[in-house]
């Protein structure tokens, strides 16, 4: 199938729909976690974002990143969801030269997975790195399978591997097909809190006892105190580096 692609900048008109397409994508509790600027993918980093279209004037698959300033160590990567966008933000109030893109997601409508798009937006990512000549694309990878898997710590999880050698999960699999290369766990990209109330309207459950609950789409436990009247959960993610340049697919 032949998709039309463009940046959000130069289809402004299309920005309900890539918001409609992040809404969609996550579980209700991820919309009411800390990564507060969020929203600027779709204001000041406009033309960092890249639409899959087919038709033409309709959003299948999105591709969100950032620009920002890495000096290439593992100490230097962003802890959370949030320290990537206020860093991002710092090179654009600084104008500052940033030479590294973060990938912070690649989003594919429901109708339209299975269709290898999603490795289609990582090749779109790398070349618009590229157009932009930076050196580095760098992705805080959230595992789609980890959530079939909770109890499992993701340094375990990011291991399994099927006998061939490739990842386990599929969209590690994906990113390690284009080269990508295992960095290190991020434990706690980002933190949901609220009242236990709002945590059963989030997930439809009810939480009778204080404790650690299985939650669907959650990578790993939610914790819940009920003396405290608080929901906690922290979303792991594994960091991947990307080469820029076109390589072969393994």
């Amino acid at each position: 199938m032949v998709y039309q692609v463009h940046t959000l900048k130069q289809r402004p008109d299309l920005t309900k729909q890539v918001e409609q397409l992040n809404d969609d994508a996550w579980p209700e509790f991820m919309h009411h976690g800390d990564a507060y600027h969020w929203h600027t993918l779709f204001s000041t980093f406009a033309d960092f974002q890249i639409l899959f279209c087919n038709p033409p004037n309709t959003v299948v698959a999105s591709g969100f990143t950032v620009p920002l300033i890495w000096n290439n160590t593992l100490e230097h990567l962003p802890s959370t969801i949030e320290d990537i966008f206020l860093r991002a933000l710092d090179v654009v109030e600084n104008q500052q030269t940033a030479k590294t893109l973060v990938a912070v997601a690649a989003i594919v409508s429901k109708s339209n997975q299975g269709q290898g798009l999603s490795s289609k937006i990582l090749r779109e990512m790398k070349s618009l790195a590229r157009k932009h000549e930076l050196s580095a694309v760098i992705v805080p990878v959230r595992p789609i399978w980890k959530a079939r898997y909770p109890l499992t710590p993701m340094e375990r999880y990011t291991q399994w591997a099927r006998p061939d050698g490739a990842p386990f999960d599929p969209w590690l699999r994906v990113h390690w097909r284009l080269g990508a290369e295992q960095l290190q766990v991020a434990p706690s990209t980002l933190t949901v809190s609220g009242t236990v109330s709002e945590w059963e309207a989030w997930t439809n459950m009810e939480f009778p006892d204080s404790g650690p609950y299985i939650v669907s789409g959650a990578l790993q436990p939610v914790t819940i105190d009920r003396e405290r009247d608080e929901g906690f959960y922290e979303d792991p993610r594994i960091w991947m580096k990307h080469p820029v340049q076109i390589e072969e697919q393994r």
